[in-house]
């Protein structure tokens, strides 16, 4: 009995000997994950921390930081703690491995009251509420077969675009406008079902270009607004005095856009209400939003302050930063006319020259693919990304990350990487031709060196829609005119306008020549 007494109390004491090296061993992780340090940085000043020094290409000025301080570093703004990443492999772990952890959003006070309190997607912190309005934005509206059923609109747009284009031939026009209008109005048209009239929208009189002037106004500003550094943000201590007026502004740029999209909204349910449920007969995006509001069963409900928010997301975050990657590209070409020469040939050779540029060329276009991937390497619209606010303290790269601090991603950075890409800084659009070398690149964020649209699950919802439109407008300005730059113009400017879309601090203004045959273009007046 001795013996078994004895024998018992070894098996305890082997049992508690255990139990004490496990707790040993996790108090030691959590040890390591709390006193970890954080990243090194440049030194600020006292409660301003580094904002004095910030430049206007912060992109840049975050490059050359990263060249000091590494791939990953810190920076305070105010009593911001800020953290930039700039490596493949780091990236890597805040998109991927820790992509739950990094999947938050950190608002502006503008962004939140823009977006009725982050009632959109591309602000909304992750969670069931941003679950349900992704699934809906992508599984609803931006599907495969919705998109290819109001390919007609886009056409419309497009045809209309070239037909300004030819009776405008010989003389200077500015591409980021007519990209701009031609992505605006294809948008409302898909969104409103292309029966847009000029009674619908504030200020009756305008036509089409009307009511895509007065948008661009307006979401010019709430851009702006967005760009605009609020000391708010940096002294959270201070918003309630909104010593800028930046909530004050943001307040009468919502009532607009209320207003812009109350009319539409409104005007689709008295239709509704006077037709019934099955005589509209119109599928476009607000009737799909209208047909989910207004089903006891759906699984996803909405009111119209969310419906409002999504096609925001639609107009605001389509438009500028496709139109932008046009104007970069057209850009490019202009300054590399060998390559324009090459990617009209492609187009001429899959189209001809009977015929005008239609969406199904464009998966054989691989050279004008080519042109836009590299566009976008070189150019990212968004080079910093949305910036993300991880939801718990980690270990990024051997540095703590502590919880609710705001990451950037220099994408910039990251696609410019002489460890990766020859040459970073040339436009050399062969980089992403050739066999499996070429295939390994896409818009969808799988390979760290390249994701123009983001990564994870806050990649960009609007990805399939986004390069149809781009490559579409894009093939269709090269097919059907030469382009020159304006008499006196002998060098294209490349200098950048940092925002949250980087854009050409100078507009491109190009000249363009008909290059349709004679029967296309008497087809263009019909039109």
């Amino acid at each position: 009995m001795s013996a078994n007494l004895s024998e018992n109390y070894l098996y305890q004491v082997l049992l508690l000997l255990i139990v004490a090296i496990l707790c040993w061993l996790w108090m030691r992780k959590g040890n390591k994950l709390v006193t970890a340090s954080l990243p090194p940085g440049p030194r600020g000043l006292p409660i301003a921390g580094y904002l004095p020094f910030l430049g206007k290409n912060l992109h840049h000025q975050f490059t050359k930081l990263a060249e000091e301080y590494g791939p990953i570093y810190k920076l305070w703004l105010g009593s911001k703690l800020c953290i930039v990443v700039s490596s493949p492999s780091l990236a890597k772990q805040v998109c991927r491995d820790l992509d739950v952890v990094f999947s938050n959003r950190d608002p502006t006070i503008a962004a939140l009251t823009l977006t009725h309190n982050a009632m959109d997607i591309a602000w909304s912190s992750s969670g069931p509420y941003w679950r349900n309005i992704r699934k809906l934005f992508v599984r609803e509206m931006l599907s495969n077969s919705n998109i290819d059923a109001c390919y007609h609109l886009r056409r419309q747009q497009v045809m209309k675009t070239i037909k300004h284009l030819h009776d405008n031939c010989g003389f200077p026009v500015e591409i980021g406008k007519i990209a701009f209008m031609t992505e605006f109005n294809a948008f409302i048209s898909m969104i409103w079902g292309g029966t847009t009239s000029s009674s619908t929208f504030k200020g009756g009189d305008h036509d089409d270009d009307g009511h895509g002037a007065e948008f661009h106004v307006i979401s010019s500003k709430f851009l702006k607004l967005l760009e605009l550094p609020n000391i708010s943000d940096f002294f959270p201590i201070l918003a309630r005095f909104d010593l800028q007026g930046v909530q004050r502004q943001a307040n009468e740029i919502l009532a607009e856009l209320d207003a812009f999209l109350n009319s539409l909204i409104d005007t689709r349910e008295k239709e509704k209400a006077k037709n019934g449920d099955g005589d509209i007969g119109k599928k476009d995006f607000l009737q799909i939003l209208l047909d989910l509001k207004y089903c006891p069963d759906s699984d996803i409900p909405i009111n119209k302050t969310q419906m409002k928010a999504l096609i925001m997301d639609i107009l605001l975050g389509g438009t500028d930063t496709s139109a932008t990657a046009v104007e970069w590209a057209m850009a490019e070409l202009l300054h590399n006319p060998e390559m324009m020469r090459r990617v009209q040939e492609e187009i001429t050779q899959v189209v001809g020259d009977k015929s005008l540029v239609e969406e199904t060329h464009l998966p054989k276009f691989r050279y004008l693919d080519a042109i836009v991937k590299e566009t976008l390497r070189l150019h990212p619209p968004l080079p910093l990304n949305v910036p993300r606010r991880p939801s718990e303290t980690c270990i990024v790269g051997g540095y703590s990350i502590p919880k609710d601090c705001k990451v950037f991603l220099n994408i910039s950075a990251i696609q410019r990487d002489p460890n990766v890409w020859e040459n970073p800084l040339e436009f050399r659009p062969e980089r992403f031709l050739g066999g499996e070398e070429g295939s390994k690149w896409d818009y969808n964020g799988n390979n760290l060196h390249f994701f123009p649209f983001g990564s994870g699950r806050r990649v960009c919802a609007g990805i399939p829609l986004a390069e149809k439109m781009v490559s579409y407008i894009l093939a269709s300005l090269l097919h059907s005119f030469d382009w020159h730059l304006p008499q006196g113009g002998e060098a294209v400017d490349f200098t950048e306008e940092f925002g949250i879309v980087v854009k050409k601090s100078t507009p491109l203004l190009a000249v363009p020549m008909q290059r349709l045959s004679d029967d296309l273009a008497n087809l263009l007046c019909m039109i």
